[in-house]
């Protein structure tokens, strides 16, 4: 009967770590950044094949590692070694939400070589000259305050927080590794869902009408 349990359990950890490596994972929203589509505390169940298996697509919600100096140095919990390694090791194997140590969430505004620029003459944000309508916006919050324009370079992204007035994304780490684009490579995935709390459970979809009308990078004259 123990040895039973045991591989039982053995298994189900062995199959819970690879759902995490190669599906999905789930991870803690520590900030109001991406409010109100996503408010601090909530969980979010975060698709693994974005990208790899599929595409990165604008207005994706992507969970990505910080490309450097986005966040400021953790501060460490007081926390019991057992604990702490517990946490660790169920994290590890996905029975635990991520923390936030080093990764971030935001929405994908600009792909490579997309032309992304804010503001236009009604204060919205453009990507390759068509202006767009940023629905999921948090109310009150204006497109951008920052005045920009880049254009996004191979295997980067450009993302910006829905709470645009609480929100350190590419806009304000132009100064630092990657120049405020984030590497495809740092990309963890897609977040697809809410999980937690309960009376916030629901899909998180991608607002493909807001982009609908922009060209792909290039296919139109700007000037």
């Amino acid at each position: 009967m123990l040895r039973e349990t045991a591989i039982i359990v053995v298994s189900a950890l062995v199959l819970s770590l690879l759902i995490k490596t190669f599906l999905v994972q789930a991870f803690f929203i520590p900030s109001p950044s991406m409010e109100e589509t996503l408010v601090e505390g909530d969980r979010v169940m975060v698709s693994r094949l974005v990208p790899g298996a599929f595409d990165v697509h604008r207005g994706d919600v992507v969970v990505f590692k910080d490309p450097g100096g986005w966040l400021p140095p953790p501060v460490p919990q007081a926390e019991s070694p057992v604990s702490e390694a517990v946490r660790a090791a169920l994290t590890f194997v996905g029975l635990l939400p991520q923390d936030t140590g080093e990764h971030l969430i935001k929405r994908v505004i600009g792909t490579p070589g997309d032309h992304v620029v804010c503001c236009d003459a009604e204060g919205r944000a453009s990507v390759n000259g068509v202006s767009i309508d940023e629905t999921y916006l948090k109310p009150g919050s204006d497109p951008s305050e920052l005045a920009f324009d880049a254009t996004v370079p191979e295997d980067m992204l450009f993302v910006m927080g829905d709470n645009r007035q609480n929100s350190g994304d590419s806009r304000y780490n132009t100064g630092k590794p990657g120049d405020g684009f984030v590497p495809m490579g740092n990309v963890v995935g897609t977040a697809f869902v809410k999980v937690w709390p309960l009376s916030h459970l629901g899909l998180l979809r991608n607002p493909g009408d807001v982009f609908a009308d922009v060209p792909a990078p290039g296919a139109v004259d700007e000037g």
